[in-house]
């Protein structure tokens, strides 16, 4: 098995082809789920933990479970589903090579919905419920009561589809926190549909007593939240224990620990002295994840403008933001840390300043750990006589638990070729990539062997390589970008990202006319995500990111802002 292209077609027809006799697992589809199905992808899980549902215990950890998956199109309700015994696995790649023993199984279909896009291409895709463009716990996708079975290679295997993931609960308003929704006009004609865009607004302290008084707008940039977090009007639960384990940061009681932290920003938030100003985060799940990057794609849409042009000029209007770039500032880490980045150089005169925490690659000959400009394939080091495998995943002592082939198989298995996976390397390929002929993103690489293509890549560095376009474009973004860059990163970030920030540090340290004045740190054998405290645990500051850039924030409008803003509470007054 070498190349992949064109043979998931033709194991589909051929699937196609096939009726309930030439395989030996089906899959029944309860007559009351058949309704709405057309098109999707059905998973095929395999699971030696029998107290949990398999759907949950996919990851790039060497204790992942089993999955299998496979496309179909026009669904005829009443037939069950024949599953192609030639599908794609991770971590293991054919059905039969699993080991015959006990399982638990369980069968999932994610759905799909066809879009007609403004650019002429119709795309099959699975939209977001509400959910944040999560498979397994997304709304209307169905799955299997999970059966524990005795298994061999070649046994027959029937198993039903009964259930189905209900709507989420939206939240509710408080006296600070307020939650809205606009449709995206930009959005609406790009996907031939209505789309919109969300989001959760902090309010400060005193905001309806003081209808006069406006406010700076902080953009808090991440993954799908499903509701403003880190805020807490009430203190700790005082029946909550402190036994619950964190495997991430090894340490006990961190759910206390939170709703303590959050907590004690309520009391800041509060308090006479605190600065008064509003903070967002912005729900924008999208076919392809939970996050669009927050900038223009050819493939998810004009993204960027529809949040600078359209969601936070209606929040400022609603909430009495300021409404001038002086007087908005971007943060966030990982994916936020690279969207405050990326917004702040693609619309620099609509912000004053970003702090990018831990961010994905910022410059792509440190994509990870590959060199898209380079290297002539993604998973391995190759040499005369030998390979390496690249790594993907590793712990603060350099540790390695995952390689860059085994998270792109996992997602290879999950969404097939198409970048449908929700997954992390196929959202940077949807974001970056240009449209292919078939209207899916063109593949930065071949999914399943790890080929780059370099065509694709000269592509990405000139839309979306924020070193390089930084570098290529200073003579115009210089002056506009001045003193608004700080980066973070920890320099043993598990996904290596501290790399592609060495060399945007070495570009930036360089800069004249003007020189950039801003500033770059990294955390001591700190993993994803440090986010610039040197004194203080990641565990403890990635809960505040709401407060730790406050000092910085309020030399940037000392400099910048006009005399009537009021410096001691960061309010400007209109009548």
């Amino acid at each position: 098995m070498k190349d992949l292209s064109g043979l998931f077609l033709l194991l589909f027809f051929l699937a196609s082809c096939q009726t309930s006799q030439d395989s030996p697992i089906s899959i029944s589809i309860d007559e009351s789920l058949q309704g709405d199905l057309q098109d999707g992808r059905l998973l095929l899980i395999f699971s030696t933990n029998h107290e949990a549902e398999p759907r949950f215990g996919i990851s790039d950890n060497v204790g992942t479970n089993q999955v299998f998956g496979m496309d179909f199109e026009n669904y005829q309700a009443g037939q069950p589903l024949v599953f192609d015994m030639e599908s794609f696995g991770y971590p293991i790649e054919s059905i039969a090579d699993i080991p015959a023993g006990e399982y638990t199984v369980q069968a999932f279909i994610q759905k799909y919905e066809t879009f007609s896009r403004a650019d002429g291409h119709t795309v099959k895709l699975p939209m977001d419920q509400g959910e944040g463009r999560q498979w397994a716990r997304a709304p209307k996708n169905i799955y299997s009561t999970p059966q524990k079975i005795s298994w061999e290679n070649g046994k027959s295997l029937s198993l039903t589809i009964d259930q189905i993931i209900p709507a989420v609960t939206e939240p509710e308003d408080t006296q600070y926190i307020k939650h809205i929704k606009i449709k995206s006009e930009k959005l609406s004609e790009f996907w031939g549909r209505d789309m919109y865009l969300g989001a959760h607004v902090l309010l400060p302290e005193g905001f309806e007593e003081n209808p006069n008084q406006y406010y700076p707008l902080m953009i808090y940039h991440g993954h799908f939240p499903s509701d403003f977090g880190g805020f807490r009007t009430s203190p700790p639960d005082p029946d909550l224990g402190e036994d619950d384990y964190s495997a991430r940061f090894g340490i006990y009681g961190y759910e206390k620990m939170q709703q303590q932290e959050a907590y004690d920003f309520y009391q800041q938030w509060i308090s006479p002295d605190f600065k008064r100003f509003i903070v967002i985060e912005i729900q924008h799940a999208n076919p392809y994840y939970d996050d669009s990057y927050a900038v223009n794609s050819a493939n998810l849409g004009p993204y960027g403008d529809a949040i600078t042009y359209e969601l936070i000029p209606y929040i400022e209007q609603q909430f009495r933001g300021i409404g001038e770039g002086w007087a908005r500032f971007l943060y966030g880490g990982s994916t936020g840390g690279w969207e405050a980045l990326a917004v702040q150089v693609f619309y620099p005169d609509e912000y004053n300043g970003c702090f990018a925490a831990c961010p994905d690659p910022i410059d792509f000959r440190a994509y990870t750990s590959i060199n898209l400009y380079e290297d002539k394939n993604a998973y391995y080091k190759e040499g005369h006589f030998r390979k390496t495998p690249r790594p993907g995943h590793r712990n603060y002592l350099g540790h390695v638990n995952a390689m860059v082939k085994d998270m792109n198989h996992r997602e290879l298995a999950l969404g097939g070729e198409k970048s449908r996976s929700g997954d992390q390397f196929d959202i940077w390929q949807a974001v970056y990539s240009p449209v292919g002929e078939d209207g899916y993103p063109k593949p930065i690489w071949d999914k399943y062997t790890g080929e780059i293509d370099s065509e694709v890549a000269a592509y990405w560095r000139e839309n979306f390589d924020l070193r390089y376009i930084m570098e290529r474009d200073w003579a115009t973004l210089g002056p506009k970008l001045e003193g608004k860059i700080r980066i973070y990163c920890g320099d043993m970030d598990n996904y290596y990202l501290n790399n592609a920030v060495y060399l945007t540090e070495e570009f930036l340290e360089k800069t004249e006319n003007p020189f950039y004045a801003g500033e770059v740190a990294y955390g001591d054998r700190a993993e994803h995500c440090w986010n610039g405290d040197p004194n203080l645990p990641n565990y403890i500051t990635r809960l505040r990111y709401n407060t730790m850039y406050l000092d910085k924030i309020a030399n940037r409008l000392r400099q910048t802002a006009p005399p009537s803003f009021n410096q001691n509470n960061w309010t400007l007054t209109k009548n």
